[in-house]
Formats: C-alpha cells, structure tokens, sequence
C-alpha cells in the first residue's frame, strides 16, 4: 500500500530518518554516510508492559495494527493499486533470501503481485538464481532506518555483473507469533533473526524470554510450526503469521516503531526496467496524471573507486554534480584502515570480467537517468580523476513506502 509518508531514503529525510551517524565500522571498513538534507521522519517508540496480554492487544496497546498510513488492508496490493494491470504482466520469477513469508518476499510481491517467488539460503544463492536462468530477478535489502547500510548485500552487487532495475522501501512491523492456543505465560524462549531480535530488545527484556537467533524471520516461524514448539515464539511479520497459521500475541514489538528497509530488484540486463514500472505503477491510466509525473523521476546509482587522496576525491565528486546542478540521494564512503582490512573488491564489467581491489571505494544515488545528457556528462567528468567507475542502475525513483497490512 503506497503511502503519504516521506521515504528515508530520500533527499529531504535521510539522514534524519535513518539515525546514522556520520562514521560506523561494519565488515572491518571504516565508513561514512553522508545523506542530505533535513528534518525528523522517526517516530517516538512506545512500549507497555501490557506486551503480555493474550488478545494481541499492540506493544502500545492498541487493538490492531494499523497501516503505516493509518488503515489496514487485508492484503497487499500491487504498486499504487495497480494490482490487475500486474498481472497481466508475464509470470517473472523472482529470487529472495529466506524462507516463505520472509520480508524479502513480500517486498518482491509488492512489486509483481503476480511473481513467483523463489527461496534461498543466502543472498549470494539468489543472485547466482539469476545469473544461471532460474529466476529473472533477485531482490535484496541495502539499508535500514535501524542498522543503516547492509554492506554484505552491496559487496555482492559489486562482485556480480547485474543491474538494479527498481527500488522498494517496505515498513517492517514486527510481531510476537506462536502456536495456536498459547498463551505468553507460556512461553521461554524467542527464535528469529539476529537483527530482529535486537530490534526488538527492549520488549524481549519486558518478556524476560531466552534468545536464540536462527536465520531468518520466516524460518523461525517455518521452525515454530514445523517443530510444533508450544514453549517458543518467533519474530516475524503478520503475513507471515496468516500463511503459517500462528497466534500473533503482540504487535509492533521493535523498539523504534519507524523501521523501513530499502530493498533493490536486480536483473541481467537494464533494458526492461522502464517496462516494469510501467506495468507494474498503472502509470499508463489515463486517471493517474499525477503519478505519472513522479514515476517518470528516475534515479542512477554508481561506485567510484580510486586509490589515494580520499577526501581530494570526494570534493571532487561532490564538485561535478554540484556544477550541474544534480541532487544525490545517497553518498556513502568506503576508507579499508590502515591495519590490513580486506580492500573493496569490484567486477570489472568493461574489462576482462575480473575482480579488481580498491581500498577506497564512494557509493553514489544521483537524481536523473545515467542517459541524461547533464549526468552523462557528470560521470564522464569523475572518470577523468577517479581509477574506476561503475554505474549499478538507473531505475525509477519510487517515493512511497509500502506497508504488509
């Protein structure tokens, strides 16, 4: 369901929504995001100790789970709720990390209602679905509001030759799931996924529950059911508790109640993203001028690689789109330390196939289609200084956030 909230991942609310600060360590790399612009899209959390209550009466107390725009819809329909022009669309095979029911899934079949999705153990396994023919896309999770960027899924892209062809950003709205008939006072432990249980920390202390993380959300339910486990709950989404047939005991378990992730859809080739935004955004009706308008705002990504003088560099960058008047939506920094971190390593698509190393690395979302004269011309100028650049998509800037209920 799309909805009127600003996305996180936009010029205007990034950095705010996200709550990154301006250097983290993650994978051993010394990073630093830089997103710009201003004000606050994150709610305030509430909590209760009422989280125990049996009648899932909401970690805030309130009866259901709204959506993230104040109304709940039994099921999700397509981009803009053009669910039946999706599916007229052919039957595209869609490859996500997890089980049935997983976050990833439902952000694939908010895109293509009409998909089939294909299973994974790993985020490696779907993109190699894709590389070898067994599905035609691969969705991914790259950031969240809560843990910032997933650099593992941005390392693969890069070690991959596939293209970003669309973005979605989906509310993750956790809930405390168990088997029919249990009741809290039951229950011991919590299985999920690491993220989500310390997502999801402050409410697990007021449960005073043991936690064991498994690999992911849905497969702690796909556990739970199986197992038939009457001492243990998942964490997990609320769809996923209507396709295994579980109890939701407590809605809205995360500690901060505004959780988004940005998920990238990954092809072979780029040529079909203007027709799956086209069939998938109703942006042909006649009666959707408005949308229209928005869903022609394209975006391009990029990494730029060099090897010394990083601060020279990013002023420089900066400089080229700036002197062309062009906005970026995402700057993140890439510096491997000095104490023998492994370099950044990237596929050479133009070359000889082969992975290069970089010890410095920019990741780069600019407003426009990388067939812009005015962006054309911006990489052409950054090539000139920089060792290598590589452009990763250019797809459909999609504004709205989608929710699960």
């Amino acid at each position: 369901m799309a909805c009127a909230l600003p996305n996180p991942f936009s010029t205007a609310t990034a950095a705010a929504a996200a709550g990154w600060n301006g250097e983290k360590k993650l994978h051993h790399q010394q990073r630093q995001v830089f997103l710009f612009g201003s004000g606050r899209s994150r709610k305030a959390s509430h909590m209760a100790a009422a989280v125990v209550a049996a009648a899932a009466p909401g970690i805030n107390g309130s009866a259901a789970a709204p959506g993230i725009n104040g109304s709940a819809a039994a099921s999700a329909p397509g981009i803009d709720g053009w669910a039946a022009e999706a599916a007229q669309m052919e039957r595209l095979r869609v490859a996500f990390q997890g089980a049935r029911g997983a976050y990833s899934e439902f952000a694939a079949k908010t895109a293509f209602p009409e998909c089939e999705t294909v299973p994974c153990r790993a985020f490696a396994d779907a993109i190699a679905a894709v590389e070898r023919g067994a599905a035609d896309r691969a969705i991914v999770p790259v950031e969240s509001t809560m843990e910032g960027t997933a650099l593992r899924n941005y390392d693969l892209l890069l070690r991959h030759d596939l293209r970003i062809v669309r973005e979605i950003s989906l509310f993750v709205h956790y809930c405390l799931l168990a088997m029919p008939g249990v009741r809290p006072a039951e229950l011991r432990r919590v299985i999920s996924h690491p993220m989500a249980l310390a997502h999801c920390g402050r409410a697990l202390s007021l449960l005073g529950l043991r936690r064991e993380p498994v690999e992911d959300t849905a497969g702690a339910v796909e556990m739970l059911r199986s197992r038939r486990l009457l001492d243990t709950a998942a964490i997990a989404s609320p769809r996923a508790a209507l396709l295994y047939g579980l109890d939701v005991l407590a809605h809205g378990l995360q500690d901060e109640s505004w959780n988004v992730t940005r998920f990238l859809m990954l092809s072979k080739d780029d040529h079909h993203h203007d027709h799956d935004h086209h069939r998938c955004d109703g942006s042909n009706n006649n009666n959707n001028n408005n949308n229209n308008k928005s869903s022609k705002k394209k975006k391009t990504s990029m990494v730029i690689a060099h090897r010394g003088g990083s601060m020279v560099v990013l002023l420089r960058v900066l400089s080229a789109f700036s002197r062309r008047n062009i906005n970026l939506t995402k700057l993140e920094v890439i510096n491997s330390p000095a104490e023998g971190a492994a370099p950044v390593m990237i596929l050479d698509v133009r070359g000889r196939g082969s992975l290069r190393a970089f010890p410095h690395v920019l990741y780069v979302d600019c407003e426009g289609s990388a067939h812009d004269p005015n962006v054309r011309d911006a990489i052409d100028d950054i090539s000139r200084f920089s060792v290598f650049v590589r452009i990763l998509g250019s797809y459909a800037a999609d504004p709205n956030i989608y929710d699960l209920h």
